[in-house]
């Protein structure tokens, strides 16, 4: 598609909360009759965590002061926000792209992920990647409401563990589609801290994420961050 058929927004850095509020405002604002998806871009001013609409993060998470929550318009699960490379994809009612099928509307994003993924670590990368074809079982259910614990159908994995997913809402104007990129295991220090005791999630990520970075200081997180925002338009 070309670049000029979309709307890139970059609103920069901001809390949890407000980087959900924005996402919700743009797909209320959304023109159902527009030819134009929309591409906003974002960051964190603090060590983040959002979580699926449906989710009640009393059942997950202590009170901590170092840990910015949101709830996100979106459904889906938890996912921090700490070594990832979150983005977000309206698309009109009236946009080809867009599909009654929810399933099909994952795929056309994350069709997008992997283009992205393959510019960024170069060629090689564009065979590995696949979309999971079939939901795979949670080991037990707080696994099971962790984004990057457990797979979905239609995320982009590579070698089997799981490298891109997003949640979506779906309204008469269209729908969004909040994404997320692992770029690095999550930072196992705030995880523990974070989390209730008795929920466990950490061996979970590690088996079933997979990191694009080897080297995971805050430094290279973010060169990757603004690499990947640079080139995201370059694709669409």
């Amino acid at each position: 598609m070309a670049l000029s058929h979309w709307s890139i927004l970059d609103t920069g850095p901001a809390t949890a909360q407000r980087n959900m509020d924005l996402d919700a405002k743009l797909l209320s604002d959304l023109d159902p009759n527009s030819s134009s998806p929309i591409l906003h871009l974002y960051d964190w001013s603090a060590p983040s965590v959002t979580y699926g609409h449906f989710i009640d993060p009393s059942r997950y998470f202590i009170q901590d002061p170092h840990v910015d929550l949101a709830r996100r318009p979106t459904g889906g699960g938890i996912i921090f926000h700490t070594t990832d490379w979150a983005f977000s994809i309206l698309v009109p009612a009236a946009h080809p792209a867009y599909s009654l099928n929810v399933m099909e509307n994952y795929a056309f994003v994350n069709r997008l992920v992997i283009d992205l993924i393959t510019q960024f670590m170069g060629n090689g990368y564009g065979s590995q990647m696949t979309l999971l074809s079939q939901e795979p079982l949670a080991c037990n259910q707080p696994v099971s409401c962790f984004c990057m614990a457990k797979p979905t159908r239609y995320d982009v994995m590579v070698n089997g563990k799981k490298v891109g997913g997003g949640a979506q809402r779906r309204t008469k104007a269209g729908f969004l589609h909040q994404g997320s990129i692992s770029l690095a295991p999550p930072d196992e220090k705030l995880v523990e801290s974070a989390l209730l005791p008795g929920i466990s999630v950490r061996k979970a990520m590690q088996e079933n994420t997979f990191a694009l970075l080897r080297d995971t200081s805050s430094a290279d997180l973010q060169e990757a961050r603004r690499a990947l925002a640079a080139l995201f338009p370059s694709i669409l």
